[in-house]
């Protein structure tokens, strides 16, 4: 996998050379717009609004809209004005504890590899991280943008995270959310009750995307010529009536050790499949 920045990481005095290599894949079905008549690809043109004609790239200047239909135009030289100094390193300014950042702020993982040569001082600033349970906050430019960045341990990689600055967050503040007064202890210990009846380490394989996969059938199908068959979508029950929250929580306590049982019965029905039959004991002649 091709490397989307080199460069060094350095805390105090010590540089690590590094490559960013991405830590996730995109894995959404893209489609091209068609003309429905001669299903040929349709491609876009830029249009001038005021006298409706074609616009050649040469022609084309980026403007700050500050008031509805008002614009400053900003030329490369302003651009070049406002760019920060461009650096092949990313410089931890500070060190925070992990449990510190609301989680709000992450967005992208990143792996950092170490470059030749750079393998032991990677280890030891892994090693230091990983023992104080902290995440290295520094920053970093990448195709002349400057991003936050969070360095922190997952197993045996240093992983960069691109962060949002903190006016991208939308305070919380800003909408109403209903208090605990309203909620009944006897409410509070059923819910508790459910929680933890539905508990389960985390496994993330068991999570899909039931949508892209239905997708992808229709597309196998009709690429064969072929009518998708497909199971019409499975959504709750409505209620006839209204219930109450706590015969809420009960029958959802209900369905869910139902559930359960099963699901262990069947598991110990698998299990005991797998094991090996016990060989029988043959007479000796």
């Amino acid at each position: 996998m091709a490397a989307i920045w080199k460069g060094s990481l350095t805390f105090g005095l010590v540089n690590i050379p590094v490559e960013l290599k991405t830590a996730v894949r995109a894995d959404h079905i893209s489609f091209r717009l068609l003309h429905e008549e001669d299903l040929a690809p349709v491609k876009y043109e830029r249009i001038c609004t005021a006298d409706g004609e074609s616009v050649p790239w040469n022609e084309i200047v980026k403007g700050y809209e500050y008031e509805k239909g008002k614009f400053v135009v900003l030329t490369d030289e302003d651009f070049k004005t406002a760019a920060v100094e461009q650096s092949k390193t990313i410089d931890i300014l500070d060190f925070v504890k992990h449990d510190e950042i609301d989680p709000r702020y992450f967005e992208t993982p990143y792996y950092l590899v170490p470059s030749k040569g750079g393998e032991k001082p990677y280890a030891l600033l892994r090693e230091a991280i990983r023992s104080t349970g902290s995440v290295g906050i520094g920053k970093i430019i990448i195709r002349q943008t400057q991003h936050l960045v969070g360095v922190k341990v997952i197993g045996e990689a240093l992983v960069l995270e691109i962060m949002r600055f903190a006016n991208e967050l939308v305070d919380a503040n800003e909408f109403s959310f209903p208090s605990r007064e309203a909620i009944r202890p006897q409410e509070l210990q059923m819910a508790e009750q459910l929680v933890e009846n539905l508990a389960e380490p985390f496994d993330p394989t068991r999570y899909t995307d039931e949508y892209r996969a239905n997708l992808m059938r229709v597309i196998k199908a009709k690429m064969k010529g072929k009518k998708p068959k497909l199971e019409g979508p499975q959504g709750p029950e409505q209620d006839s009536g209204v219930l109450d929250l706590m015969s809420r929580l009960r029958a959802s306590l209900e369905e869910g050790a139902t559930k359960k049982g099963a699901v262990r019965a069947k598991s110990k029905s698998v299990a005991a499949s797998r094991k090996p039959a016990k060989a029988k004991k043959t007479k000796s002649a």
